[in-house]
């Protein structure tokens, strides 16, 4: 999502800039209102995404732009994750969790996993789409649980990645005091790491305890790579 070859791909498709994000990562949505699309957004000034999004529909439609999106997802796979022994393993993993989590709260991950998957033959490609499910699954039950913990969004971004605020069409020189909001924050990343563990129980005791073995081991394998 920050990678400058995205936004390379953006501007020979024609558009601007972020418009290519907001539209090809709420695409998955359909052809839906800006406002429906900044609900998704959470952390976003729904001002900013019903702009971006109306200026991008100008360029093509939202479908066909998820689907661009996808396949930016699955190139940036080929290229960047690094070879991995338990990467078919890892995928069989991500794939059974995907396909068994409810996606309540979660909208945008239930437009993502209706995307179709890349072929086992290109593993590294289905592990970044399914590490981008997972993503947006988190993501959508971290939006719930700040919303529960008492939070806005705005103050969410205050607190925890205030740098982020112009990006999402904040104005940082009118940021809340985040300070004032560390407690609430504390039990907003509470809550969502409850959300997470009950998605994980689809899986086998024996089960989550590979799946964390495996991420690990893909995470120490990407820095390793990036380090070379």
């Amino acid at each position: 999502m920050t990678d400058g070859g995205t936004y390379a791909r953006g501007g020979e498709l024609g558009f601007s800039g972020i418009d290519f994000y907001v539209l090809g990562r709420g695409g998955v949505l359909g052809d839906t209102s800006g406002d429906v699309v900044a609900a998704a957004f959470f952390f976003w000034n729904p001002e900013q995404t019903r702009t971006q999004w109306a200026s991008a529909r100008s360029v093509m439609a939202p479908t066909e732009a998820a689907v661009i999106w996808a396949d930016v997802c699955h190139a940036y796979g080929e290229a960047n994750l690094p070879d991995f022994d338990g990467l078919a393993r890892l995928n069989e993993l991500m794939g059974a969790v995907c396909a068994a989590t409810s996606p309540a709260g979660a909208s945008l991950f239930a437009g993502w996993r209706d995307l179709p998957l890349p072929g086992a033959d290109q593993p590294k490609a289905l592990a970044q789409h399914l590490l981008n499910s997972l993503r947006e699954l988190r993501g959508g039950l971290h939006g719930g649980a700040v919303l529960a913990a008492g939070l806005s969004p705005l103050e969410a971004v205050a607190f925890n990645s205030p740098y982020m605020a112009p990006i999402f069409g904040w104005d940082p020189e009118s940021l809340p005091d985040g300070a004032a909001v560390k407690d609430r924050w504390k039990a907003a990343e509470a809550g969502t790491n409850a959300a997470m563990g009950a998605v994980l129980s689809v899986l086998s005791d024996a089960e989550r305890v590979e799946f964390v073995e495996l991420l690990t081991a893909l995470h120490a394998a990407v820095q390793a790579a990036k380090e070379a």
